[in-house]
């Protein structure tokens, strides 16, 4: 759970300025601990060398890595941790570091309701996807020209059949030419996450100024009906689940969305087969093809599009805890723009426990390509770091570190 949620986004950023890749997760106390502590590192590209993480909030004994932080990095080269609340209950912060491109001292800035952050750092500023329990899960946004001062927050989306029911959403957002800014999101039923189906899609090259279908229809938001025409698929009619993993644009700004698709909320055989779909916009139609298969609705991997070379990163081989989140990571790859996918390598085998929430840096460079917790699937278990790149090389971050930099550990 070190790198989860899915809806944390981005959890980790390649800077050119300083040739380092900077990565947060949630980290703990002592291996026998739940008790979280929203952390960040760096990896010297140069050097090949990890720091000593940094503590930007001791979150004094929450125990739930839906508290977990994301990462932007402004112009200036100022990194800012946005770490998850949960609903009105916890909140949420957003914290600058005291230095350009330094970790080690943060200054809070804000603290407010804000669950799965999704920051982007765009021309006109920064821009914040973000989640409010104000009907149960409802989508927001707000701007920013500073990172300090704030508008108010902006509703998306609180979709319901039914009036006077709840509703509820989650997402998975990027960004393209640091403009055009870009959400897929699913609906739960009456507010119910079990439920979770349908595909929809907006966007705005505006700084969510205006919102349209990836076709140019403009959206009057909050999108509150089921049917509109955001929506991509409608699931519900099909009885599909639906769990949101990553997007990705292409190098003409057409989006794709990475999702598992399955027949229930509940764990084992009962809900498979759980698909690993990509819904992508071609430019003139919505396509829908499927990757492959694994084992839990949870299982996390991350979407890289580069001209005709797709790639896709995950937990889609059984790992050592059957119908449990995770397993045995494996690179799939296209080259038809995700009509078809190969296996190109399995990257872990025979491992202690699972692998999952595989992540990608946002300008990712090698060998930090994408980085990833693993633990084990159905009890608490001791959990490790790790990244990776595409030649199927991974690396452990060290445990105790006794220096402030050291060299990660070549397992492969």
């Amino acid at each position: 759970m070190g790198t989860y949620t899915a809806k944390h986004v981005p959890l980790a950023i390649y800077s050119p300025e300083v040739n380092k890749t900077f990565f947060v997760y949630g980290g703990t106390i002592a291996e026998d601990k739940r008790h979280l502590l929203c952390m960040i590192g760096e990896f010297n590209h140069k050097t090949e060398m990890v720091s000593k993480p940094t503590v930007v909030l001791d979150k004094n004994g929450v125990d739930d890595p839906h508290d977990n932080p994301s990462l932007l990095i402004d112009d200036e080269g100022f990194i800012w941790v946005f770490i998850s609340g949960r609903g009105s209950k916890r909140p949420g912060y957003k914290y600058k570091s005291k230095k350009p491109y330094s970790i080690d001292a943060f200054t809070q800035i804000t603290e407010e309701e804000m669950t799965y952050p999704q920051p982007r750092k765009t021309v006109f500023g920064f821009f914040h996807f973000f989640t409010k329990y104000t009907g149960t899960r409802q989508l927001y946004y707000e701007t920013s020209k500073d990172g300090t001062n704030w508008t108010e927050d902006k509703k998306l989306a609180a979709i319901s059949e039914h009036e006077g029911e709840k509703s509820g959403h989650y997402q998975t957002s990027s960004i393209y030419n640091g403009k055009m800014l870009g959400t897929f999101f699913n609906r739960h039923p009456n507010g119910v996450p079990d439920k979770r189906t349908d595909l929809y899609y907006i966007q705005s090259a505006d700084f969510g100024e205006t919102w349209t279908t990836a076709d140019g229809i403009k959206l009057k938001l909050p999108l509150l009906k089921k049917e509109n025409p955001a929506r991509i698929i409608d699931y519900a009619s099909l009885r599909k689940n639906i769990y949101m993993k990553d997007m990705e644009f292409d190098a003409d700004g057409n989006p794709s969305c990475l999702y598992i698709r399955s027949n229930g909320h509940e764990p084992g055989s009962k809900s498979a087969p759980y698909e690993w779909c990509i819904t992508s916009w071609n430019g003139k139609k919505w396509q829908t093809n499927v990757v492959t298969t694994s084992d839990h609705n949870y299982d996390m991997g991350s979407l890289y599009i580069e001209k005709n070379d797709w790639k896709i990163i995950g937990p889609t081989e059984n790992g050592p805890q059957k119908w449990g989140v995770g397993g045995e990571l494996a690179i799939w790859k296209s080259i038809d723009k995700g009509n078809t996918w190969e296996n190109m390598k399995i990257v872990t085998k025979n491992s202690e426990f699972s692998h999952s929430y595989v992540r990608k840096p946002v300008n990712f460079k090698n060998p930090f390509c994408f980085f990833w917790a693993n633990g084990h699937s159905h009890n608490f278990s001791k959990s490790a770091l790790y990244f990776g790149n595409f030649k199927g090389e991974i690396w452990k971050l060290p445990y105790d570190m006794k220096n402030d930099f050291e060299k990660p550990k070549k397992v492969n």
